[in-house]
């Protein structure tokens, strides 16, 4: 089998490598997975340069948190899967063509479902889904301001806002974006060109959104921050900036707008059952629907990692990348 790996945090094209190590053997209650798909995830190269998530990482490391695969091998005590069986691994460490899993950590895929959809369809989605209806209460007309609104988590927050009769405010910093947001039902588009953005926004909504969505950090947290209404609500869940989030005193003591985080892999720790089967029901839901496609805008095979990630890292993309695994029939 065939594994990423990274022994030092630091630039992803540069301490990124592949090991090949022995096919392993699934214990008791455990199956193995042989992946057809692996997503790319600005999460995973955060993780790889050292900048995200809240513990340490025990190095060596494996980067990876969504994929696609099929079960060709199972443990003793194995009931709920066999052989064939196409699954969604959860959990970590995924950019493998082999994995080892507990039968809990690998349900099933969408009968039917497209592989490279079907990969992409927890993390991305599920984050966009969760913080529109786990946050704040919500009621139909609602403003939202997102920025970053051209990623895939911003693109279904758009999707999924506008099927609960929410309006989106979106921030973008590139002008040809703008009209697939509006295809995706997007209420209003601000291209960020240096203007005063929480003037933008009040503008372009016409009312004060209750929530904000900042996948940036930074200044930016500080601009939607005075956008929003009193006792409104930040949630900050990415650093593509790389600074700490900022928040003007005025709006955090004297109109109780509130700063508060989001992170799916939290989620999925303290998440009961039934909350997950809910969740995984409702975006199986979506991806029948149609409203979970993702673009894609490269594949690449798992030896070719070094040119996946620095296509993934680069700017302008308008599509996902993705890896596939040596087992693809």
């Amino acid at each position: 089998m065939k594994r990423v790996i990274f022994r030092q945090h630091g630039d992803p094209t540069e301490v990124i490598e592949i090991i090949e190590e022995d096919d392993p053997t699934p214990g008791p209650g455990e199956v193995r997975v042989r992946n057809r798909v692996m997503t790319i995830n600005p999460a995973d190269l955060l993780s790889i340069e050292g900048r995200y998530g809240s513990e340490p990482i025990t190095l060596p490391a494996t980067p990876g948190v969504g994929a696609y695969g099929v079960v060709d091998a199972v443990g003793e005590g194995v009931t709920r899967l066999a052989v064939g069986d196409a699954v969604l691994p959860v959990g970590g460490g995924f950019w493998a063509d082999t994995l080892i899993l507990r039968e809990r950590m690998a349900p099933k895929a969408p009968t039917g479902a497209d592989p490279e959809q079907a990969a992409l369809m927890r993390a991305n989605p599920g984050t966009a889904h969760l913080m529109l209806t786990d946050i704040i209460d919500l009621q139909q007309g609602d403003w939202v301001v997102q920025n970053a609104a051209n990623s895939n988590v911003g693109r279904m927050v758009i999707r999924f806002a506008r099927e609960r009769g929410l309006h989106t405010v979106n921030i973008v910093r590139r002008a040809d974006v703008v009209d697939a947001l509006n295809d995706d039902g997007a209420d209003a588009v601000i291209v960020d060109q240096g203007q005063d953005i929480a003037a933008a926004i009040a503008e372009a909504a016409g009312a004060a959104p209750k929530l904000a969505l900042d996948a940036v950090g930074g200044g930016a947290t500080r601009a939607l921050g005075a956008a929003l209404a009193d006792r409104g609500t930040v949630v900050a869940y990415g650093l593509l900036s790389g600074r700490p989030n900022e928040m003007d005193a005025r709006d955090v003591v004297f109109r109780n707008v509130r700063l508060r985080g989001f992170w799916l892999f939290d989620w999925y720790r303290t998440a009961t059952f039934e909350e997950m089967r809910d969740l995984h029901g409702f975006l199986e839901a979506k991806m029948a629907e149609g409203i979970l496609q993702t673009d894609i805008e490269a594949r690449y095979p798992l030896d070719q990692i070094k040119e996946a990630v620095a296509h993934a890292a680069r700017g302008g993309r308008n599509g996902k990348i993705l890896l596939k695994g040596d087992h693809n029939a």
